[in-house]
């Protein structure tokens, strides 16, 4: 049967576009439908990331029957940056049909080709800072807060369209208890540093703090895989996100003489208390979030960054900072009855930082995979 793709402008008509993961989805116990209103407003023109960016959304029907989605996008600041002449496609969801997935590649690689692109990777929804990659190992849990998920026929349908894995990511599972010796030493070496000093993040200045700790990531990070900095829209935007579900005590932001020196954020997993809203958030599911954030609690956390200021990474006396702010989100974990936490993602050619994951206790318990090929 033929396959009809309709293509959807940014802010347009995504009814098709939001409903049809029901239906790829419908006998996955592990999948959590994303929040329609979040997912509506990344997909117009509000979202920051457009002010840099241009995109598209397309959907494939058979019989007038949706059957699977995509997006394309092109981003400014990534090409400015890297010089690569790369497009991305993102929330690719389809139903196991080799000709259906095939279908919404072959468009997103064209619409980003007529726009002067000679490759296109993904799946980014819509960038390396949103979900990234395809679920490719680990299927038998649910995705933690903004991570990916996907049936397990998926990266082989994006293989068959002629696809190559460019990149793979990890996700690690920390269980939340006692440190091992070797980083309660680490952490109380950093502690009898009288220059070094470290708080949370103040709920009352969000704005100021996440700028303090974008500073300190953009710096650490910027010579790793297809990094592009937040801009100050975008991470105003962020703030405001944190507001409703960041909880201080998962934070650390630490000081060397008074100097930002190195971050980490661990956010609640909000996965975790949406996963019978279906998407819905009104008219019942907001009271049910609140009621579920901030009485009954999450059991689950996610660690959504962790950098350290590259001119105290370069000197061996600060080399335990990371260990120090694990060990203290630990911590922070066992008084909020944070039974465990993902770490999440680290790249496979990250060897420094997946060692000291590996040194903390924490295993991969799932992995993702980016493709790309020319168009």
């Amino acid at each position: 049967m033929t396959v009809e793709i309709r293509e959807v402008p940014l802010g347009g008509n995504l009814k098709d576009f939001l409903n049809v993961v029901d239906y790829i989805y419908r006998d996955d116990p592990h999948y959590v439908r994303p929040l329609d209103m979040e997912l509506k407003t990344r997909l117009s023109r509000k979202n920051p990331f457009f002010a840099h960016a241009e995109g598209t959304i397309f959907t494939a029907h058979r019989n007038n029957f949706c059957v699977g989605r995509i997006t394309a996008q092109i981003d400014r600041e990534h090409l400015a940056r890297h010089r690569d002449e790369s497009g991305f496609f993102g929330f690719l969801d389809t139903i196991d049909d080799q000709e259906v997935a095939s279908a919404l590649l072959e468009r997103a690689q064209r619409w980003v080709a007529q726009r002067g692109m000679k490759r296109i990777r993904g799946p980014l929804s819509l960038s390396l800072w949103d979900e990234a990659g395809c679920l490719v190992d680990g299927f038998d849990s649910p995705p933690m807060v903004m991570m990916p998920h996907h049936r397990p026929y998926q990266g082989g349908l994006i293989e068959g369209a002629g696809l190559s894995r460019a990149k793979t990511l990890y996700a690690w599972r920390y269980d939340v208890g006692n440190v091992k010796r070797r980083v309660q030493k680490a952490h109380d070496e950093v502690v009898a540093m009288p220059e070094v000093t470290s708080r949370t993040v103040n709920p009352n200045n969000i704005e100021g703090d996440t700028r303090i700790v974008m500073d300190v990531f953009n710096d650490a990070w910027s010579d790793n895989y297809g990094f592009v900095p937040y801009t100050p829209a975008e991470l105003d935007k962020l703030a405001a996100d944190f507001k409703l579900i960041l909880r201080p005590e998962l934070t650390s932001i630490v000081f060397v003489e008074g100097e930002p020196a190195a971050v980490a954020i661990a956010l609640p997993n909000i996965n975790e208390v949406i996963h019978d809203f279906h998407g819905k958030l009104f008219p019942t599911g907001l009271p049910k979030l609140v009621y579920r954030l901030k009485v009954q609690r999450p059991q689950t956390a996610r660690l959504i960054l962790l950098g350290i200021a590259k001119r105290f990474r370069t000197q061996r006396k600060y080399a335990a900072l990371s260990l120090y702010m694990y060990a203290r989100l630990n911590e922070a974990g066992q008084r909020l009855g944070i039974r465990w936490g993902e770490l999440s993602w680290t790249d496979e050619d990250n060897a420094s930082v997946n060692a000291a994951i590996k040194m903390m206790g924490g295993s991969i318990y799932k992995q993702y995979a980016l493709y790309e090929r020319q168009v």
